[in-house]
């Protein structure tokens, strides 16, 4: 198994590219650090530390990020990182790292959207892949008063309805991923659309169900001018879970996840879809190419 290179320099905060006539950006709002016998289940830990080493608590770095889609009619955020409203203990226990340098913004994620000339206000469709802290959390952020207010509030932010309903549900197994600051204020400001199933978001973007991590996980296709990319989200966190087996430990539904991922992958590779990664620390994206029995990642810069 091929080893991770060096790649010891931190990534920049937006990386860009084309597809069609859309605008991609790459917004990298932070890392946090998660177990890595958890992100990696039965693999074993010589395996997986091969491709992202873990710390002296275990832990290996994951992103956080989040991708701005530029079409010519709207201005779409698919997921908005972990936000600023956990406390130092939260913080630390993550690992998390997600300061903006310019204390103006809540987040590096809003810093990311200033460096590319938006606002807050500019972003008129959110995308939550799932209601996950690490995913939706930057939906909503607390004030200087210490109030938590809806983050992008002329924006519709839309997610699976099964997926409202199981965050309601949550149990002793699900219920630490799952804070309510993260989305009821924004349900409660009627700014969530519940949607059901594969259905089109806007022209050129539709969500497309990858159970498994959790029963109702989505994943976002981005179509122009006969280009395709796939917001992957948790049905494949990193590059280094291209393999089929490798799944992570935190899946509720493991099985679910493999067939959710053999599926993706094999219209990926045919149809040569530019893959997102969520939580990959080292690559944005890429293209899949087969390989033998499995598939491997062919990296690509930014190009807009």
């Amino acid at each position: 198994m091929t080893q991770v290179p060096d790649r010891s320099a931190a990534l920049p905060l937006v990386q860009s590219r084309k597809l069609g006539a859309f605008t991609l950006h790459a917004i990298e709002s932070g890392l946090q650090r998660l177990d890595g016998g958890a992100m990696f289940g039965v693999v074993p830990k010589p395996l997986w530390e091969r491709r992202i080493p873990a710390d002296e608590r275990n832990r290996i770095p994951l992103g956080l990020r989040c991708l701005l889609v530029e079409t010519p009619d709207e201005l779409v955020l698919i997921e908005t990182g972990l936000g600023n409203k956990e406390n130092e203990k939260f913080r630390d226990i993550y690992g998390v790292d997600n300061a903006a340098s310019d204390p103006a913004h809540p987040d590096r994620l809003h810093e990311a959207l200033a460096s590319l000339g938006f606002a807050a206000d500019d972003v008129g469709i959110v995308i939550d892949t799932h209601l996950h802290f690490d995913h939706a959390g930057g939906n909503t952020y607390r004030d200087g008063e210490g109030q938590v207010r809806v983050s992008f509030p002329r924006a519709r932010y839309h997610v699976q309805r099964g997926e409202w309903e199981w965050a309601h549900q949550a149990n002793e197994r699900t219920s630490a991923s799952y804070l309510p600051d993260n989305y009821e204020p924004v349900m409660a400001a009627g700014l969530l659309h519940l949607v059901d199933g594969n259905v089109q978001i806007a022209p050129g973007l539709s969500v497309y169900r990858t159970p498994g991590h959790c029963p109702h996980h989505q994943s976002v296709l981005i179509r122009s001018e006969g280009e395709t990319a796939c917001f992957l989200a948790d049905v494949i966190p990193t590059f280094a879970h291209l393999p089929l087996p490798w799944i992570m430990g935190y899946d509720v539904e493991p099985l679910v996840t493999l067939e959710s991922k053999r599926a993706l992958l094999s219209r990926a590779v045919d149809e040569r879809w530019l893959l997102v990664s969520t939580h990959d620390p080292f690559v944005p994206w890429g293209h899949p190419v087969a390989e033998g029995k499995g598939v491997r990642l062919e990296e690509v810069g930014g190009s807009a």
